[in-house]
């Protein structure tokens, strides 16, 4: 396990480089990438189909790897883990949210929620007071009985959200989150987010591209063929 010294920013990447093979011929995705997040800092990551947005997602979730370079999460260089330190570290810092919710249909809101605690030794009592507190934040307490196909579709997203968050990760990463979603259930989506970083500090990542859920990130980082072509920080 390495280490890098420790500093306000919760990711730091450095001259990372990533290519896929695609038969003989090579195709780049990245070269010599850096990026610096601070961390309780809500960024979103823009760019056209094919710009690497995804990549660089299943990177910082350590479903992807580099080919080259430095990638580290709260001071942990990810980069260099077996599979097996991996999926320790995923459940001890990590939280995902995907644009099709990936609810099990058979279990209810809180059995969802509950989900990333069977990765932890904890009794069932703590499991089911994080729950009903992860439920609470999503403004979903009223719900937790209820199962997927009994739920709007901005409810199952925020179920997710509850899900990411039980765990109490450092890091949430956020991909199309308010891609399947109405106006009203996006905004709603959105203000969750917001209040994840700014009441319980942490940070989050979300690949969107919708303008307007790019706008109540603090940060917009826009990726064409793998580089970043400028920001926007909010005011």
């Amino acid at each position: 396990m390495q280490r890098i010294p420790t500093t306000d920013n919760l990711i730091d990447i450095v001259d990372l480089s990533k290519s896929y093979r695609r038969g003989s011929t090579e195709v780049p995705i990245f070269d010599k990438l850096s990026l610096s997040i601070e961390r309780g800092r809500f960024v979103a990551l823009m760019g056209p189909s094919g710009s690497g947005k995804t990549t660089l997602l299943n990177m910082l979730a350590g479903i992807d790897r580099p080919n080259s370079g430095m990638l580290a999460v709260d001071g942990e260089r990810i980069d260099s883990y077996s599979e097996s330190g991996l999926t320790r570290w995923r459940a001890q810092t990590l939280g995902f949210i995907f644009q099709f919710y990936n609810l099990m249909p058979m279990l209810t809101a809180a059995q969802n929620v509950e989900l990333p605690l069977l990765l932890h030794r904890m009794s069932a009592k703590e499991r089911r007071r994080r729950v009903d507190t992860a439920l609470d934040v999503v403004g979903l307490a009223d719900r937790a009985r209820h199962r997927p196909r009994e739920l709007s579709g901005g409810q199952q997203q925020r179920v997710a959200i509850a899900r990411a968050l039980v765990a109490d990760p450092k890091l949430i990463l956020a991909d199309e989150p308010t891609g399947d979603l109405d106006r009203p259930s996006a905004n709603s989506v959105l203000e969750i987010l917001r209040l994840l970083t700014d009441e319980l500090g942490k940070t989050v990542v979300m690949v969107t591209h919708d303008p307007v859920a790019a706008r109540a990130a603090d940060v917009t980082l826009h990726l064409e063929k793998g580089c970043f072509v400028n920001e926007a920080i909010a005011a």
